[in-house]
C-alpha cells in the first residue's frame, strides 16, 4: 500500500483534495447536527441542518468526484444532492401545512 504524501501533488491537486476533505467534512457535520438534536429532543429528529449539510456535503464530493473522473464516486454521491433536495421541499410543505391547519393533522380519510 502506497505512501500518503503530498510531495508529488501540484498546488492545484492539493487544493482539489483539500476541497474533498471539506466536502467529506460537511457530510460529516450532517450526522453530528442529527444525532445533537435528537440528543436534546430525547427522541430521533431529522432537523433541516441535516438536510442542508447533506446538500452540501454531496454537492462539493460530486464536484470532487467528477474532478477525479471517478463514476463510481459520481454516482453515489450526484443523485443524491436531489434527493436532499426533495426532502427539504416535503419538509417545507408539512411546515405549511402544520402552519395553516394550527398543527393539527389533517386526515383526508375523515
Amino acid at each position: 500500500m502506497g505512501q500518503l504524501t503530498f510531495s508529488n501533488l501540484s498546488v492545484s491537486e492539493i487544493c482539489w483534495v483539500v476541497f474533498g476533505f471539506a466536502g467529506q467534512l460537511l457530510f460529516t457535520m450532517r450526522f453530528i447536527t442529527q444525532w445533537l438534536a435528537s440528543e436534546k429532543a430525547k427522541q430521533t429528529v431529522v432537523p433541516l441542518s441535516f438536510w442542508v449539510y447533506s446538500i452540501l456535503g454531496s454537492a462539493v464530493l460530486s464536484a470532487y468526484a467528477i474532478y477525479r473522473r471517478d463514476p463510481v464516486f459520481i454516482l453515489g454521491q450526484l443523485p443524491s444532492v436531489f434527493i436532499y433536495i426533495r426532502n427539504i421541499m416535503i419538509n417545507r410543505k408539512a411546515n405549511l401545512a402544520d402552519a395553516q391547519t394550527g398543527g393539527r393533522s389533517v386526515d383526508s380519510n375523515m
